[in-house]
């Protein structure tokens, strides 16, 4: 039996997104989400009949048209005009993960009753999240700022029967899948198509995507550096805790521990070394890692106050008898966040791909490229090459989009955030991670062959079995995409416990 989640007021967290999307549950809204969103749309229908003053969004235009009343006989058309004309979504296609994290997150923000909606037209985007049927959202079009107009217009669009929607593994029209479940388009009223329009939901449902892959990768970025430490024959005496209590950044310290632990009873690790001191790629472990996981709180927290919060404009605020237009939908504090995060994640693979070129340069009684006959066999000498590359081009994603802005909306949009682009990169970014993670942990099981019969851990042992069925060792020199490409899939589908994975 299928496990409902309610939207309410109770906060949304990444733990609790990750259940959601992970046990398949359904979404209902909750008795206080309904009375929340009745009330704001009463309220609404009730403000504009009493006067006649305009109401940005409500009865005018919108942008700079903001000073030109539409008449009430209009409002529908006005409402999906805007829908229409602001689809203007370019450039790749966006994954339905990303998808399904829209429609979430754009239900749980109306649902506060700020918004003015209809339940109908909650409702019904709750019926597209719990059939499967997504939106086609085009990754090309927002500004970060008035909202993610575009991929918003995107997401909308089938909810009066336009535009394309993915549903059972085909790419349909969305009035075809209308009509499969006997669904009437929706008739927006007043301020509707533009509290679905402005929002965060593209930027957060990114990040919140990005988030979740960022703390997984970060856990088997310290897994593989374990490995790799051993295959390098290194000290352990970096990671002692007497180290870290002197400089107690919380991600440093919990570097250390994961890798004194992942290390515990290795025979290569309880040697005693005769080299003293270790490259910074090894020694500086804790620092490096702990710093991409300290960034990863900070983002964490950032969008878990993004995510449970109303980011459309005007909001309407019915126990004070107000209607205010604002600037929520701003994405600054996004942007920044995820140009940051990228910064972080990006900095995992810079230090692993010197781990990886260490480990073929032939040092600590290591076979030069890790091969038999090396000069007959090459190896692993072009593996580096290729993490080299994704580096390169991980310093250019890791370039900020936030510190960009252009004018828009003749002038009435004079600073924008940029953070869509930041949202889009960053999971280039995490992509060309998992890449050269898959490189290190190719190169280190290899390394790690050489060691033998000297035994690392029995918790790296074990993984290193499983690896090793799907990604053998290599004897001689074979056509490498094909075992960095197994070695990828290894990663992109390792299951972390969920205490392990946000801890």
């Amino acid at each position: 039996m299928e496990s409902s989640h309610y939207i309410s007021s109770a906060v949304l967290d990444l733990p609790t997104v990750y259940d959601i999307i992970n046990t398949h549950k359904k979404l209902e809204l909750s008795d206080e989400a309904r009375v929340n969103i009745e009330n704001a749309r009463n309220y609404l229908d009730k403000k504009m009949q009493e006067n006649s003053k305009p109401i940005y969004g409500v009865n005018t235009g919108f942008g700079s048209l903001c000073n030109v009343k539409i008449s009430n006989e209009k409002l529908t058309e006005l409402q999906e005009n805007l829908v229409m004309s602001h689809a203007c979504g370019t450039g790749s296609l966006i994954a339905k993960p990303v998808i399904r994290l829209m429609l979430l997150l754009k239900i749980q923000s109306l649902s506060y009753g700020h918004s003015g909606v209809s339940l109908q037209t909650v409702q019904r985007l709750i019926d597209f999240y719990n059939e499967d049927i997504f939106p086609v959202i085009y990754e090309q079009g927002s500004l970060g700022a008035s909202g993610d107009l575009a991929p918003l217009a995107h997401l909308s669009l089938p909810l009066i029967g336009k535009g394309e929607v993915y549903f059972k593994d085909e790419r349909l029209p969305a009035q075809v899948v209308l009509e499969m479940f006997e669904w009437e388009p929706v008739k927006l009223q007043s301020k509707e198509g533009l509290a679905l329009l402005n929002g965060t939901q593209f930027m957060s449902a990114h990040g919140i995507h990005a988030l979740l892959e960022s703390y997984k990768l970060s856990y088997l970025a310290d897994v593989i550096s374990a490995i790799s430490v051993d295959a390098f024959n290194c000290n352990m005496s970096p990671f002692d805790e007497l180290v870290q209590m002197v400089r107690p950044h919380r991600g440093q310290v919990k570097t250390a521990e994961r890798l004194r632990g992942f290390l515990q009873d290795s025979e290569i690790a309880a040697e005693e070394k005769d080299i003293v001191q270790d490259p910074y790629s090894f020694r500086c472990i804790p620092q490096v890692h702990g710093a991409t996981k300290d960034t990863l709180s900070f983002v964490r927290k950032t969008f878990k106050t993004e995510i449970n919060s109303v980011t459309d404009n005007p909001n309407i605020f019915v126990a004070e008898d107000k209607i205010i237009s604002g600037g929520n939908f701003h994405g600054q504090t996004l942007a920044l966040a995820l140009d940051y995060m990228a910064i972080s994640m990006a900095e995992l693979g810079n230090i692993s791909e010197r781990r990886i070129y260490q480990l073929v340069s032939g040092l600590r009684g290591l076979p030069m490229f890790l091969v038999e006959n090396p000069g007959l066999n090459s190896g692993f000498m072009i593996p580096q090459y290729t993490a080299a590359s994704i580096v390169s081009q991980n310093k250019l994603y890791a370039n900020p989009s936030s510190t960009d802005s252009i004018v828009s909306s003749n002038g009435q949009e004079d600073h924008v955030s940029m953070g869509a682009n930041s949202a889009t990169k960053v999971q280039k970014v995490i992509d060309n991670i998992s890449t050269i993670l898959a490189i290190e942990l190719f190169n280190a099981s290899q390394a790690l062959h050489f060691r033998e019969p000297a035994k690392t851990s029995p918790f790296l042992t074990q993984m290193l079995d499983t690896f090793r069925d799907i990604v053998p060792i290599v004897k001689e020199d074979q056509v490498m995409a094909v075992p960095i490409h197994k070695a990828k899939e290894f990663i992109n589908s390792f299951k972390i416990d969920e205490e392990l994975l946000f801890d």
